[in-house]
C-alpha cells in the first residue's frame, strides 16, 4: 500500500457513498486536550471542540453521524447531504456563509438589502454558488474546525506553530455495515481507552449525547447528531441513518462488553437485534470492529489515505 499523499478529491466521491470516518491528531501526539507534557489538564477544550462543532452542524449540509473527542486526537463521522445544499436559496446560503465569514463588501451591501446593480447581483450569485459548493464539502468542514481550534489553543500557550499533525486522514465508509461498525468503534473510544466504565460515562462523545437525549438531559452546547431511522420506512430516507436507535443502542453496549487483550477498558452476553439483521454473527461483528481500529490505527500512524471498507465480502459472504 502507498504511503504517499494523496488529494483529497480522490478520497471523497459522494458518487461512491455520503459517509466518511475523518480523523485529526495533535502534532507530536501531543495530549493538547488532555494532561500535558507539563502536567496541565487541557481537558477543558474540549468543549470549545463541541461548540464549533455545533456551529459547523447547524451550517453546513454535513450531518454528524458520530463523534468522539480524545485528549489528543478526535473522530468523527460525517454525512454529506449535497441534496439539501441544492435546495437552499441564494439567501440562505449567504446566511449560512456569513455565520464563519465576514464576506466581501458587496456580499455585506446585498444581506443589508441595499439596491445592486444587475452586474454587482451577477457577483453576489457566482460567490453564492462557489460558498453553496464549500457548505458540503468535507474539507471546508474540517477546515473551519480545525483552524478554529489551533487558532484559540495557540494563541492561549503563546504559540505559533503548527497545532494539528498535519491535514485530517478520510476513510470511506461504502456499505451499511462498515458504518456502522465504524460509528461503534467510535463511540466506544473512551471505554475502549479505559478513561470510561460505561457508555454513560463517556464524555465527549456522540453516543453520551444521545443516552442523555433519551433521559430528557438535553444540552444545548452540543452538536445535533443525525437522527436514526425508526421504521422501515425510514430506513429508506437518505436523510436518515439507516438504523434504529434502540438497536444500535444495544450493538454498542454489546460489544463493549467484550474484553479485548489489546485494549485496557470494556464495558449478558447476546447477539443484538441489529447484528441478526445484517446477517453477521458475533464473531464476524467482532471481526469487523477489530479490522476498523487497525485501519485507524494506521491511518494515525501516518497513512493519509482513504481506507476502503468495501473490500470485506469474505467476512459478509461467510456469513
Amino acid at each position: 500500500l502507498s504511503t504517499m499523499t494523496r488529494p483529497r478529491s480522490t478520497q471523497i466521491s459522494l458518487d461512491a457513498t455520503p459517509y466518511y470516518h475523518c480523523i485529526a491528531r495533535c502534532v507530536r501526539r501531543s495530549f493538547f486536550f488532555g494532561i500535558d507534557e507539563k502536567g496541565r489538564d487541557l481537558s477543558y477544550r474540549k468543549p470549545w471542540f463541541l461548540k464549533r462543532l455545533k456551529l459547523l452542524g447547524d451550517t453546513f449540509a454535513i450531518n454528524i453521524p458520530a463523534h468522539a473527542v480524545m485528549s489528543n486526537h478526535y473522530h468523527l463521522v460525517l454525512h454529506v447531504d449535497k441534496a439539501r445544499s441544492d435546495g437552499w436559496s441564494m439567501e440562505e446560503v449567504i446566511s449560512r456563509w456569513l455565520k464563519l465569514y465576514r464576506g466581501p463588501e458587496i456580499i455585506q451591501r446585498f444581506a443589508l438589502g441595499d439596491a445592486l446593480a444587475d452586474e454587482e447581483l451577477a457577483v453576489v450569485r457566482a460567490l453564492a454558488e462557489t460558498w453553496r459548493g464549500r457548505l458540503y464539502d468535507i474539507s471546508w468542514f474540517m477546515s473551519c474546525l480545525n483552524y478554529y481550534i489551533a487558532l484559540h489553543a495557540n494563541r492561549e500557550d503563546g504559540y505559533t506553530g503548527h497545532f494539528w499533525d498535519g491535514r485530517f486522514i478520510s476513510q470511506a465508509l461504502l456499505d451499511d455495515t462498515a458504518l456502522l461498525s465504524c460509528m461503534t468503534y467510535v463511540d466506544l473510544n473512551p471505554v475502549r481507552a479505559g478513561i470510561a466504565d460505561s457508555l454513560e460515562d463517556s464524555d465527549y462523545t456522540s453516543i453520551q449525547t444521545r443516552i442523555r437525549q433519551l433521559q430528557s438531559q438535553q444540552n444545548e452546547e452540543t452538536p445535533a447528531l443525525m437522527a436514526f431511522a425508526e421504521s422501515e420506512t425510514d430506513e429508506q430516507s437518505m436523510a436518515l441513518l439507516p438504523f434504529r436507535l434502540k438497536d444500535y443502542l444495544e450493538v454498542v453496549d454489546w460489544t463493549g462488553r467484550e474484553q479485548r487483550s489489546d485494549k485496557k477498558g470494556f464495558v449478558d452476553y447476546r447477539t443484538p437485534k441489529l447484528l441478526a439483521s445484517i446477517h453477521l454473527s458475533p464473531a464476524q461483528w467482532k471481526l469487523l470492529g477489530k479490522e476498523i481500529q487497525k485501519e485507524s490505527t494506521t491511518m494515525l500512524n501516518g497513512l493519509n489515505k482513504v481506507v476502503s471498507i468495501e473490500r470485506r465480502p469474505k467476512i459478509l459472504k461467510s456469513a
